[in-house]
């Protein structure tokens, strides 16, 4: 492709999705934004019909039909046949002469790096690693909840500490302060009233992600069980990196470890210093750095990757999104 392609970019988690168009030589000509992308949730073509009203938006806005290459970085394509499914579906709608869809891990890791190469740590409602390198090899991990291994992430950190409160609180567990700390978040004067307002429903469920910053604070506050449930994540954040550091053939070499997502972007003195601890110990040469870039920055730096773009172009694109 020559220098005259358009990238149309996409970045689509559960909770929301960026659009952008950019040609070529990294000029972006437009943007969007729309709700989230959630196949198993509502159906893949409930999902793409959602999708296609930002997309339109986009390509409408840069005065395009369609775009010479899609690069979507999806929340959801976690294994290799949900990507090929998926990037069947994005083809049938005709926004681009080729596809390619990668997981939205894919997105955050390209964006902090000048090259595909290097590990991502993703930590927001849950936990994910993915990692790459220039040839093309990947590093992934299927990231579906404790069915797959997985532990942690903000959603997952909640319920352990919602766990340990309990049973502080009815005498099951040890003592910690986050029996008090929980419920007070929300005006509650006990796990016990906490607790039958979760189940009631006068409390939202998807409000327990609230409670993951107030699980940091009472750790920062010396809490002992507090600061293990913190230290057990970042046992897991290493552990997912150094196990895809290993198997690119990367723990010998100089490389970059991208910790993402809203716990880990949020640079809590403990977690991320335990991190950068531990990775000294278990992979010397990587190099952690928080990425608080947009996504859809990696996901058109990985279709620029796809046309054949130079540095120029990735450097302009960088400035538009302000890195």
């Amino acid at each position: 492709m020559g220098l005259t392609a358009h990238v149309l970019a996409i970045d689509a988690g559960n909770s929301k999705t960026d659009v952008a168009v950019v040609t070529a030589d990294g000029e972006v000509l437009s943007t969007a934004r729309g709700g989230g992308f959630r196949p198993p949730a509502v159906g893949l073509d409930t999902a793409m019909t959602a999708l296609a009203h930002t997309v339109a938006q986009a390509l409408s806005t840069a005065g395009l039909t369609t775009a010479d290459h899609v690069s979507a970085c999806l929340a959801n394509a976690d294994f290799p046949v949900e990507e090929d499914r998926l990037a069947a579906a994005l083809h049938a709608r005709g926004w681009g002469t080729t596809v390619t869809v990668r997981n939205d891990t894919f997105a955050i890791l390209r964006a902090g790096v000048p090259e595909p190469r290097g590990v991502a740590v993703v930590c927001g409602a849950g936990i994910n690693c993915v990692g790459m390198r220039p040839d093309g090899r990947t590093a992934r991990f299927p990231a579906l909840g404790r069915v797959s291994g997985d532990w942690g992430g903000g959603w997952g950190l909640s319920e352990e500490a919602l766990w340990h409160a309990a049973r502080s609180e009815d005498g099951r567990g040890r003592p910690t302060a986050l029996a008090r700390t929980l419920p007070a978040h929300f005006g509650l004067s006990s796990m016990y009233a906490l607790i039958e307002a979760l189940h009631l429903g006068d409390l939202e469920q998807s409000r327990r992600h609230e409670l993951t910053p107030v699980l940091f604070a009472t750790a920062a506050d010396g809490d002992t069980v507090a600061r293990a449930i913190v230290e057990r994540q970042a046992e897991e954040v290493v552990a997912m990196a150094v196990v895809a550091l290993t198997r690119l053939e990367l723990l010998d070499e100089p490389t970059p470890v991208l910790l993402g997502g809203g716990v880990l972007a949020a640079q809590h003195p403990q977690l991320n210093g335990m991190i950068t601890d531990l990775l000294a110990d278990r992979a010397p040469k990587a190099a952690p750095q928080a990425v608080t870039a947009s996504p859809v920055l990696g996901a058109a730096l990985l279709g620029l990757d796809e046309v054949g773009a130079g540095d120029g172009a990735q450097g302009r694109l960088r400035a538009y999104f302000g890195v």
